[in-house]
């Protein structure tokens, strides 16, 4: 639910005015009303402020200044080059490279190749190492050889650089190197414990001050500066707290409640199982001050289309477990944690009920003979409709997706009859009544009495007058609400066949995660078997290992991002959900 606001107006002489924040910042209960970015972030001053909350955050974030960082990545990148010069080096063995510039200086250069082992030939030069399909080799020209034809060397070899030092002397530089790299290391660490105490305060410091310059930059002042006005909003709970401090500050002060055009703050409040959907809503859009919080209302899908996407019961029960643990070992993830709880109790349930479990379809498991007739398979519970037979999953899929969408419609009825009134929802609760009237109309047809054939008629007829002709209550002219009610019309009914046909993914991608789980299972029981039976178990281990993990990983991302389709495609627009709102951020320390 959305926290109940009160709009506040203080009214504060001038000399009185930073006694007067500094109280309010103090309490901490009130959001300033800011005025537009555009004016506010302008200001020089404050981009200044925003600049050293910047710099600052940025040294903490780097753990040491600019200079150390540059010396400490210098060095680790010579230790890389070392390390790839070395690997190079290693080939022509161990040798002195003092040794190749005194041949060189007395008029013997020596140049480098390498080619494939059998395209090698002797008289090219001396071989010095054959490693991995190539034969290494050096050509020491200047002596009397010089008339050997060249040109087919030149074709088959490739001339390497000259190695600047053997590998033993790169893996020498390398340790010095590294000595070098562990007192950068050392000296950033000194750092840190001397400064990085101080920068986090600073940048508390910092963040406190660019709030007051906004609260000021955001303060009208009148009389020729003699007075300074402010608005904010304080919660309902909290204004008792607020009005003590007020009655005895020198403030001049008024309240009053929040219209449409105040854009107030938004302040989410919910039960402990409810907030853990929060950040689900805060990733679309915080709802409005003039609508309902939709969070309480769509979670308890939420957790079931989970459930249904991911389908396994043996994918759920790690899930459960992941959740256990980070509530145990962190605390502050602790809300995540209970949201993987709920989430995976879910998927368990759905698993087990739907029979399947790390892919292994729990109906052909011997031991559960006795009890393999209650899972909803198609074996079980074929549903026959209309000459078709279709999986019961499929058909549940649809069903909650109809029952959401018409608890969609629903909510919209009750949002805009308790913020402008029923004549104003009448168009939707007519969609509302005509849609259920047809269910029941469907699901009883050929065991209706006449009366009750006639009631469904005229329950049909009332509702085609109201969206026919009240699709605006506030147009007067007839043939343009008629226009309006049919446009209407056409929009519904197109757009509920397609919103219903989307909660089949909710069927597909269960059924699909568990098909490619059992085909895991498959392929590792048919390697194991293929090999002797004392080593079969490891390639058994390696495939279920690698492909439950890459099917819980797809599955996953899967369960996670169509159940937030259908919320915030089918569920808010049926539901109206308008957003827009801003978050309740009070001025305080």
């Amino acid at each position: 639910m959305i926290s109940q606001m009160k709009k506040y107006t203080f009214l504060v002489f001038h000399r009185d005015y930073d006694t007067f924040l500094t109280q309010l910042r103090d309490l901490g209960v009130v959001h300033i009303t800011q005025k537009a970015a555009g004016l506010i972030e302008n200001d020089e001053k404050l981009q200044a402020a925003l600049q050293h909350e910047d710099d600052l955050r940025r040294l903490i974030n780097q753990g040491a200044p600019d200079q150390m960082i540059q010396e400490r990545d210098a060095i680790k990148q010579n230790i890389a080059d070392a390390k790839e010069a070395a690997q190079q080096a290693a080939v022509w063995g161990d040798f002195d490279a003092q040794h190749i510039e005194a041949l060189k200086e007395a008029g013997y250069n020596m140049r480098f190749f390498d080619c494939a082992i059998s395209a090698y030939k002797k008289e090219w030069g001396i071989k010095v190492n054959t490693i991995e399909g190539k034969t290494y080799f050096v050509r020491v020209e200047g002596t009397a050889s010089q008339d050997v034809d060249l040109s087919e060397m030149l074709e088959k070899a490739t001339e390497l650089p000259q190695p600047e030092k053997s590998e033993a002397q790169w893996n020498k530089e390398i340790e010095q190197l590294n000595g070098l790299l562990a007192a950068a290391d050392a000296r950033i660490e000194a750092w840190q414990l001397a400064n990085m105490d101080r920068l986090k305060q600073q940048l508390v410091e910092a963040r406190q001050q660019i709030d007051w310059q906004r609260v000021q930059l955001s303060t009208d002042k009148l009389a020729d500066g003699a007075l300074c006005l402010i608005e904010g909003f304080c919660p309902i709970e909290k204004e008792t707290e607020l009005e003590n401090m007020l009655n005895s500050a020198q403030v001049y002060y008024e309240s009053a409640k929040p219209t449409v055009e105040d854009n107030t703050p938004i302040e989410l409040k919910n039960n402990f199982y409810t907030r853990l959907f929060e950040p689900i809503t805060r990733l679309y859009s915080l709802p409005n001050y003039a609508e309902l919080d939709p969070t309480p209302f769509f979670a308890p899908f939420f957790m079931l289309f989970f459930g249904l996407c991911l389908g396994d019961g043996g994918y759920g029960l790690l899930i459960l477990l992941a959740g256990i643990a980070v509530i145990l070992k962190a605390p502050k993830l602790k809300e995540w944690g209970w949201l993987g709880v709920f989430m995976g109790l879910t998927t368990m349930v759905v698993g087990i009920l739907t029979g399947m479990f790390f892919g292994i379809n729990l109906e052909d498991v011997a031991v559960l003979a006795p009890v393999k007739q209650y899972f909803i398979t198609e074996t079980n519970a074929t549903v026959h409709f209309m000459g078709g037979s279709y999986h019961p999953m499929m058909v549940f899929a649809i069903l909650i997706g109809i029952f959401q969408i018409l608890f969609a419609m629903g909510f919209k009825v009750v949002k805009i009859t308790l913020r402008d009134g029923f004549k104003y929802a009448a168009y939707d609760c007519a969609w509302l009544v005509a849609l259920v009237t047809l269910i029941v109309w469907f699901a009883l047809a050929g065991s209706l009495s006449t009366v009750g054939l006639y009631g469904i008629y005229a329950i049909l007829g009332l509702c085609a007058v109201f969206i026919l002709f009240y699709s605006n209550p506030d147009r007067k002219v007839l043939l343009l609400n008629l226009g309006g009610g049919l446009w209407g019309t056409y929009n519904m009914v197109s757009g509920l066949l397609g919103d219903v046909l989307s909660y089949i993914r909710l069927f597909a991608l269960g059924l699909a995660g568990g098909i490619l789980g059992n085909v895991f299972n498959a392929l590792a029981l048919q390697a194991g078997g293929a090999c002797p039976s004392w080593i079969g178990w490891l390639p058994t281990l390696l495939i279920l290992v690698f492909g439950h993990t890459l099917n819980f990983a797809l599955c996953l991302i899967s369960s996670v991002v169509h159940p937030m389709r259908l919320t915030f495609v089918e569920f808010y627009k049926n539901a109206g959900f308008e957003g827009g709102g801003k978050e309740y951020k009070p001025f305080k320390k």
